[in-house]
């Protein structure tokens, strides 16, 4: 019988960082501005060109019901799927994901590190912290960006 290899990927740091806080950064969009619906059209618009059939047919308004629910469940998966993923961490990890990327735009490393964890870390285990959470997260997300090979 042979024998199976499983080896993690060796990421590109700064790229999946970056694709990792694009996801949060959405995430945090999506969850503090509402949805706005978009309504039908009352009136008749005027149109330069002469009127007749053209071959198609419009459903004004069953186009934007149809767009108006999946966009919003689109948002609602979006972030579901994160929160899962988020919620799987250890929970030093999760607690530092959940301060630093989850609540605020504006908050930074060392506010989490020296006020939010009790008691405080230091700033190496906490970017240690941040290096593992990141890298679970992009390979869960499946935004994880794979160092090149250079090729002979």
């Amino acid at each position: 019988m042979a024998q199976m290899s499983f080896e993690l990927p060796e990421l590109d740091r700064k790229k999946t960082q970056a694709a990792v806080e694009a996801a949060f950064k959405k995430y945090r969009i999506y969850k503090t501005t509402t949805f706005e619906d978009r309504e039908a059209s009352t009136t008749a618009s005027w149109s330069d060109s002469p009127g007749g059939y053209t071959g198609t047919t419009s459903d004004q308004t069953g186009d934007i019901a149809a767009y108006n629910i999946d966009k919003k469940r689109e948002r609602q998966l979006y972030c579901e799927r994160i929160e899962r993923v988020v919620k799987r961490l250890h929970p030093s990890e999760r607690l530092l994901i959940d301060e630093r990327y989850m609540k605020e735009d504006y908050v930074f490393d060392y506010v989490v590190y020296n006020h939010k964890f009790n008691p405080p870390i230091s700033q190496k285990k906490y970017e240690k912290f941040r290096r593992n959470a990141f890298y679970q997260i992009a390979l869960a997300l499946d935004i994880a960006v794979e160092k090149e090979r250079n090729k002979l």
